[in-house]
């Protein structure tokens, strides 16, 4: 190759060239990469790794001299306007590499214009790491918001974690930075390096909208393509808006995935995905459950936080693997006919210095002030829903999960803490509304906008709040006036239940209310009974340890207890280990107790669970109309002395009603009277007394007959035996 004196372009000046060396140059694009001046090609660039430089073209090797002595900013005239690429040159070794800063913009004028104005309801597709071919060249596009910064750098280990060797360009108003970087790809690490508006150089910030990250505790975020898996779930999308309506029988396990199983022969490592996949998938469908929910996924720092503390709210935790074995854990169940769901938290955000607190330097996510900005309870920092692009921000990622992921719902996890400005905050500790009210409206707002936006763009799914106060509407429809959400977990029904459970029988007729109050507003939201994970955890004690009496007696009231909560109106939600009695409380460093399936009392729960969930999804009425008052009706809910509890179920359709009947006593009752809505000839479809349950194998033969003797309301009665503490589910025969 011919060798070219160089030039030095008239555009770099010693200050241009000290400001990049240092790394305080404001407009590095301006400087680096190729310019031209009176028809001349001139190429600048900076490494500091360099004792001489060349450009290199099809034509000839370029020498490119140092522009001041000391700093390492090499600039000359390359001739022609075709590829070059650079040579450095120091201590006998050479190494050759694409200059960063001859290639254009990425970003167009549309996404530019919706990032700007704060609308882009698809952040993930412009914003974080891209795999990519542009203007002929493989390699990564990075972009990332950060409006008041004065300098953004992406480093690695592709550039030493160098901040002055990838400075990124600024896209004007939009408070955006892009950087295409070639011949990086799948795998690699990153974190950007901002200075502040005030010339602080902060901590290496995490991407917040990186595909992948680091296993904890390394919090680098790590390229991640996600494109073309190629989706094999077209007949679950076509049908899932059947399976999530409020018509549709919902049973859904709740499933913390470190701790479900662990591989204890390789150290006690948490499934993969895809062991997942195969794993828990097949447990789920074999109890009879109808959809999955995780609990958040998103990563996060701290084990010990379950995920609700996350940092990387488009990253899949590496926890379990990457972002194609996730999607393959999605698919396994929706080809097995469950949905999937996923724990969401847009409540707040931990303060590592690698998340998103002053993550430009200024409080950019957060409020400023922590009467707004901070949560007591959690020390973690609330997002400024006021702030346009930060409630896209959140709305975005909502859809991402359901775009990109297939997941068939999101739950919102501390629903009450977004909606409420004093959520556990004493006098003088919160910033009223501009109504000087405590409501929060930005958070009410962007809630709306998140199930506006998902329910339009991902027909089908249902999203879930976890909200424990009587904010109104919370399931109602937006332009209703209400939150826009598809469901709302039922906490008041959880609490007032369990505290009646763990009464001892002899006093459970002085709470009798406990049991039927939930009634009075079963029907004002679309509710779900949640027995989650927050009911054995921090010293509440496991379901089977909430029980009063002795061992036996502790069981028959759980068995009880469940056939209550599966005969009652409302979806139903159980928490993984509850459906065997896990008599400990959960731990999440620890797998679940499935040694004790050996044992015939908690293997009888195991199956009564999945009886029950057979049961349910197979009988309209006790599903159908779940959210509706017509489908439910008292036979007997004021039988306090003797503690016992009967309703009507119905389908409001041709389907067989269904009676429940619990004796919530340790004492038998024999003949007892019972009205019913019909004569004939009435099932006993479930009896948590059977024996292959643990109980003791008493009732009615399989049958009752009704007779034409109105009683209690009804038109028909009969008489029954009921077991000590148990539930029994009669169906009609038609």
């Amino acid at each position: 190759m011919t060798q070219h004196k160089a030039a030095t372009p008239p555009a770099i000046s010693s200050d241009d060239a000290w400001a990049l060396h240092e790394g305080r140059h404001l407009d590095p694009f301006a400087v680096l990469g190729p310019h031209h001046a009176d028809g001349v090609r001139y190429v600048t660039c900076f490494d500091p790794g360099a004792e001489r430089m060349m450009a290199m073209t099809e034509s000839g090797s370029h020498p490119l001299e140092r522009v001041v002595e000391g700093a390492a900013v090499f600039s000359g005239e390359v001739p022609g306007d075709g590829h070059y690429w650079l040579k450095g040159i120091a201590n006998g070794s050479e190494w050759e590499f694409e200059d960063a800063f001859r290639f254009d913009t990425v970003i167009g004028e549309l996404d530019e214009y919706l990032l700007g104005e704060g609308t882009h309801q698809r952040i993930w597709t412009v914003l974080g790491a891209h795999v990519l071919q542009h203007e002929g060249q493989y390699g990564t596009h990075f972009a990332v918001w950060a409006p008041n910064a004065q300098r953004v750098s992406v480093v690695g280990p592709f550039n030493h974690w160098d901040g002055r060797r990838h400075p990124m360009r600024r896209r004007g108003a939009t408070g955006v930075w892009e950087i295409f970087v070639p011949n990086i790809g799948e795998g690699e690490a990153y974190k950007y390096e901002i200075l502040g508006p005030d010339g602080t150089m902060q901590p290496l910030k995490s991407d917040p909208v990186g595909f992948g990250s680091q296993h904890p505790p390394e919090n680098a975020s790590i390229v991640r393509d996600i494109s073309g898996y190629g989706w094999q779930d077209d007949a679950w999308m076509s049908e899932r808006n059947g399976r999530n309506s409020r018509t549709a029988p919902i049973s859904i396990y709740e499933v913390h995935l470190p701790s479900w199983r662990r591989r204890m022969e390789e150290g006690g490592r948490s499934l993969s995905y895809q062991e997942a996949a195969e794993e828990l998938v097949s447990y789920v469908h074999d109890m009879g459950f109808t959809h999955i929910e995780l609990l958040p996924i998103s990563e996060f720092p701290f084990d010990g936080s379950w995920g609700y503390q996350p940092v990387g709210l488009f990253a899949p935790t590496i926890r379990h693997g990457k972002p194609h074995e996730f999607r393959n854990l999605v698919e396994a169940a929706h080809q097995k006919g469950i949905g999937l769901l996923l724990d969401w938290v847009p409540g707040h955000f931990p303060a590592d210095p690698h998340g998103l607190g002053l993550f430009d330097g200024t409080h950019l996510y957060e409020h400023a002030d922590p009467r707004e900005g901070f949560h007591q309870d959690w020390n973690t920092l609330i997002y400024n829903y006021g702030r346009t692009e930060v409630s896209n921000f959140l709305v975005s990622n909502a859809l991402y999960w359901l775009d990109e992921y297939h997941v068939d719902g999101l739950r919102v996890d501390a629903v009450a803490s977004m909606l409420y400005r004093d959520y556990s905050r004493k006098e003088g500790e919160w910033v009223p509304n501009k109504d000087g009210g405590r409501e929060n409206y930005e958070a009410i707002a962007m809630l709306q906008k998140a199930n506006i936006a998902a329910y339009g763009d991902a027909p089908g799914i249902m999203t879930v709040a976890e909200e424990s106060t009587s904010f109104p509407g919370v399931s109602r429809p937006v332009d209703a006036g209400g939150l826009g959400f598809g469901f709302k977990w039922n906490m008041g029904w959880m609490n007032d239940t369990l505290r009646y459970m763990g009464e001892e029988p002899i006093y459970r007729q002085y709470h009798h209310n406990q049991m039927t109050f939930g009634i009075h507003y079963a029907f004002t939201e679309n509710f779900i009974l949640p027995i989650s994970h927050d009911e054995v955890v921090h010293g509440k004690g496991s379901m089977l340890g909430k029980m009063p009496g002795d061992e036996a007696e502790k069981f028959a009231n759980l068995r009880a207890y469940y056939g209550f909560m599966w005969g009652h109106p409302g979806k139903k939600l159980l928490f993984m280990g509850c459906e065997f009695a896990q008599p400990q409380e959960w731990n999440h460093n620890a797998q679940l107790r499935w040694d004790l399936l050996d044992d015939p009392r908690h293997a009888g729960i195991q199956r009564l669970v999945r009886d029950l969930n057979t049961l349910y999804r197979a009988t309209p009425a006790l599903h159908a109309l779940d959210c509706d008052p017509s489908g439910f009706q008292w036979i007997e809910g004021g039988d306090a002395q003797q503690s016992i509890f009967s309703w009507v179920r119905r389908s409001g359709g041709p389907d067989p009603d269904v009676a429940v009947i619990c004796n919530m006593t340790p004492v038998e009752r024999v003949d007892y009277r019972m009205g019913l809505p019909a004569e004939g000839r009435w099932r006993e479809a479930l009896n948590t007394d059977a024996g292959i349950y643990g109980g003791g194998d008493r009732g009615n033969m399989g049958a009752i007959t009704a007779s034409g003797d109105g009683y209690q309301g009804q038109p028909a009665s009969s008489t029954l035996y009921l077991p000590p503490l148990s539930t029994q589910i009669l169906i009609r025969d038609a």
